[in-house]
């Protein structure tokens, strides 16, 4: 199978545009000179458009877990911080807690919705908790959690809310200031629709002012900062993966941010539609459709097929899906769509799974 045939639907990474890999071709540059600083402004131009911010925006050469640890790090040194867990990145958020000071989880089963109230009660009951961390949409188990009610419980509480929207933001509707998330973090190889290597975050006024002295050097947010008002980076960026970011940037442009939302709904719809023609059930089970993830659809497995099966026979056919992640490896499988996908893409996919399901 020639890759460049295969059609990857995974929550990333994506397949990406031919525009965008052509601009990362281009010759290197002074990352100290006028022509970085000024796609420098483009991108954090775009990136507040597209995280709805006037807060300061910066772009770490680093996966979406960098930007994850970056603001866990930078808010927490031996202080109580609450980690909310449904999923395999909820768990992240908590372990990279634990290297930085005293989490104090909430957990779910994995794909069990987030109830506000178990929230509340926790930061009434502990004494001393400085912020809140939760994944706003939890890949591993196709779930979008209620970020805007939990992050009014912290603002409520005069605690700073990190959240993860590595893989909403950009596809599913988010408002970080509007929401008052002090802190937001997203990958590029998510609905950005570019290659891994970048993460992006925002950082709020209140959560600057209470940032912890000494934080690891390389994700210093402060250093960010400082470099940022001149349109630099602190340390050497990754020059191709900007490139690659100004032009995913304006793809989103021209589409618009509301456009791209609206089909990601759209696509994400269309496999929810799928399987329920093929008698099959979404994991986990909702009452409220919205809280489905619009990212990635997440399906339970089916008798008489096991996962690596179905991927297998799918990626013989040049489709490649994902499929359960630790606890949840084998009990499902998983079908992204975000990024720069499209309609005529998803339903090739849904012939092939739907071909492979039925023998």
């Amino acid at each position: 199978m020639d890759l460049e045939d295969e059609i990857i639907m995974l929550p990333g990474p994506v397949p990406v545009a031919p525009r965008i890999l052509r601009a990362m071709s281009r010759p290197m540059i002074n990352h100290r000179g006028e022509e970085f600083k000024e796609i420098f402004g483009r991108i954090e131009k775009g990136l507040k458009e597209i995280m709805q911010t006037e807060n300061d925006v910066f772009v770490l050469s680093g996966s979406g877990s960098c930007a994850m640890e970056a603001a866990i790090s930078n808010i927490i040194k031996n202080e109580k911080i609450l980690t909310i867990v449904n999923g395999k990145f909820g768990d992240r958020f908590h372990e990279i807690a634990k290297r930085y000071g005293d989490p104090v989880p909430l957990e779910y089963e994995w794909g069990d919705p987030i109830e506000p109230d178990d929230v509340r009660r926790i930061v009434e009951e502990e004494k001393d908790l400085k912020a809140v961390a939760m994944v706003h949409n939890e890949t591993s188990a196709g779930i979008t959690n209620p970020a805007p009610e939990i992050a009014e419980i912290a603002r409520e509480n005069d605690l700073l809310f990190i959240m993860d929207g590595v893989t909403s933001i950009g596809g599913i509707d988010v408002r970080v200031d509007e929401w008052g998330v002090d802190i937001a973090v997203l990958g590029s190889q998510k609905c950005l629709g570019m290659p891994p290597g970048l993460s992006m975050i925002s950082v709020s006024e209140r959560a600057m002012d209470r940032m912890v002295e000494s934080p690891p050097l390389y994700m210093d947010l402060k250093a960010y900062k400082k470099s940022a008002d001149k349109g630099q980076t602190p340390y050497t960026p990754a020059l191709p993966l900007f490139y690659a970011l100004d032009e995913a940037i304006n793809i989103v442009m021209e589409e618009g941010v509301d456009a791209r939302i609206r089909r990601h709904t759209h696509l994400a719809s269309m496999v929810r539609d799928a399987v329920k023609e093929w008698g099959l059930e979404l994991f986990p089970r909702l009452n409220d459709v919205s809280r489905y993830s619009n990212t990635v659809t997440a399906i339970k497995m089916p008798e008489g097929i096991s996962a690596d099966e179905l991927r297998s026979r799918a990626k013989k056919m040049g489709v490649v899906i994902a499929g359960g992640q630790e606890r949840l490896k084998g009990k499902i499988f998983r079908i992204g769509t975000m990024g720069n996908i499209r309609e005529k893409d998803v339903l090739m996919v849904l012939e092939v799974v739907e071909r492979v399901l039925r023998g």
